[in-house]
């Protein structure tokens, strides 16, 4: 993940996602939802097939964080990161610190993602608790490697990672607080507004230390550019509440349309036609008597 490619992927990963998630919550809201994602049936009233047993966030989680945990360890082809300790140094040294973070880091995602898996294809009914404890632990360490990852960095790198850290820790927070107080709309837009900004900074943050695009390499040592980096995750702040009511907003007209074409032709309330000389209600008092005797 030490280079610009291994920084847009994750991101680009973290964003899908994100924006699933803002899509998700829109739609709850608008309908006024109880539960964000309503918890699966039995096990036994669902079908036999895996795609049946297991959700499709669950295979999700697998299969991204395998992406990024496979070239951490084999990319460019050849190369072969397995190894912890460098055995042919007499002092045993520990090798490849950066990439067993993100090995470690990303597989507390894919550790999440199993659980989901056993959880509802294992169990005869889905533990949803467990679910949200696996995902908390997953944004926990995250923030507690990120602590470790920004030793012996240079202050630029320190910083971009420490402002990363921010939403990453109140993601982690509120996945805390939904072990125990779960399906709380507040909650769901915060988690939401924060992966949002999570994602869009880790994509800033690559093309900023990678491939500035003034050409320029940014310096830790100068006060103006560490400056501009809070500044421009503030404004990343403001970004993710854009893209967060814009998704909400097309959500909306998409929730309103879809109402009104669901709506049938005639299946409006129409009050009852007592005008003078209607057949109507003439009808209804020839029946009236003989529903009384038939009482």
């Amino acid at each position: 993940m030490g280079t610009l490619g291994g920084h847009l992927v994750a991101a680009l990963l973290f964003l899908i996602i994100a924006l699933y998630y803002s899509v998700l919550v829109s739609f709850a809201l608008l309908r006024g939802q109880r539960f964000l994602k309503p918890p699966l049936p039995p096990r036994d009233k669902r079908g036999q097939r895996w795609w049946q047993l297991v959700s499709g966030e669950a295979v999700v989680k697998v299969v991204f964080s395998l992406i990024v945990i496979l070239p951490e360890l084999f990319y460019p082809p050849g190369t072969n990161r397995m190894v912890m300790v460098d055995w042919e140094d007499p002092k045993r040294p520990f090798v490849f610190k950066d990439t067993w973070q993100h090995v470690t880091m990303y597989g507390f995602f894919l550790f999440s993602g199993v659980v989901d898996i056993v959880s509802q294809a294992c169990q005869a009914r889905q533990n949803m608790k467990l679910e949200r404890a696996a995902e908390a632990l997953a944004f926990c360490v995250l923030v507690l490697l990120m602590i470790n990852h920004i030793e012996n960095k240079s202050a630029l790198e320190s910083r971009v990672h420490a402002l990363f850290m921010l939403p990453a820790f109140l993601v982690a927070l509120v996945l805390i607080i939904e072990v125990w107080v779960p399906d709380q709309p507040s909650l769901w837009v915060l988690k939401t507004w924060m992966g949002l900004v999570l994602s869009n900074w880790l994509l800033h943050l690559g093309v900023l230390m990678y491939a500035p695009p003034s050409g320029q390499p940014w310096s830790g040592d100068n006060p103006v550019d560490l400056a501009f980096l809070t500044t421009f995750f503030c404004w990343h702040l403001g970004l993710g509440a854009v893209v967060l009511a814009v998704i909400y907003s097309l959500c909306s007209l998409w929730h309103h349309r879809f109402s009104s074409w669901k709506r049938a032709p005639g299946a409006e309330y129409h009050p009852c036609p007592l005008c003078e000389g209607s057949e109507e209600p003439e009808k209804f008092r020839a029946g009236a008597p003989q529903l009384d005797g038939g009482v």
